[in-house]
This record gives C-alpha cells, sequence and structure tokens, in this order.
C-alpha cells in the first residue's frame, strides 16, 4: 500500500495559511479586548466629568444660596468660606471615586498577550 506523500510546497502553503488564520484571530482577540478597556476608560472619564460639572454647578448655586443665607447669622465673608469648604469636599469626593475607577483600567491586551506567547511557543519546536 503506497501513500502518495504531500509536496513541501503543499506543506508549506498549509502552514502560511495556517500561521495566517492564527494571526488573523490574535489580532481580533486584541482588537475586542481594547475595545473593552476602552469602554471601562470612557465610563471612569464620563464619572470624572460629571464629577467635575457637578461640582462647578453645585459651587456656584449653592455657594449662592447659602451665603445669602449663613450672612444672616454670619460676617458674609465667614459665610462664603464655610460653603465653599463644604462644596470642594464634595468635588474632591468626585473626583476621587473617578481616579478609582480610572485606575482599574488595563489598557494591555492580557489575553492576547498570553495566546500570542502561548502560539509562539507551539510554532517554536515546529518550525526546528
Amino acid at each position: 500500500m503506497t501513500t502518495n506523500p504531500r509536496s513541501f510546497t503543499a506543506v508549506l502553503h498549509d502552514i502560511t495559511s495556517d500561521i495566517r488564520d492564527i494571526v488573523r484571530l490574535e489580532v481580533r482577540l486584541a482588537r475586542t479586548e481594547v475595545r473593552d478597556e476602552a469602554g471601562k476608560a470612557a465610563a471612569a472619564g464620563a464619572m470624572l466629568g460629571v464629577g467635575a460639572a457637578c461640582g462647578l454647578f453645585g459651587l456656584l448655586f449653592t455657594l449662592l444660596a447659602a451665603v445669602y443665607g449663613l450672612a444672616l447669622v454670619l460676617p458674609l465673608w465667614a459665610a462664603a468660606l464655610l460653603v465653599g469648604m463644604v462644596l470642594a469636599v464634595a468635588a474632591a469626593v468626585m473626583v476621587r471615586l473617578g481616579l478609582a475607577r480610572w485606575r482599574r483600567v488595563d489598557p494591555v491586551p492580557d489575553k492576547t498577550i498570553r495566546s500570542v506567547k502561548e502560539q509562539v511557543g507551539w510554532a517554536k519546536p515546529q518550525l526546528r
């Protein structure tokens, strides 16, 4: 029983095709990972923006109302200082929460890196 061995060019073509498929899949995985992390970054950035806007609007309107109210029992400068300090603390809390979320964003596609290392480790013995 004789077998018809495949030609060297056919084997080389199959290897090239497999490598191309692997690279294509790795690029797709990297794109998916980066998109997921970009979504996290966008959410953290949005929270930072909303925190800053809330701090600013809260500062403007509440300062005005609170200063007028406190000016009835305190000197005007003391009323403005008290209101400003309270709003600064609130803004600091929002910015801290946003930064905490921002730090959880991982821009490195870890799964792709692990997968590429695994593929390279698998391919090295095959190429020798």
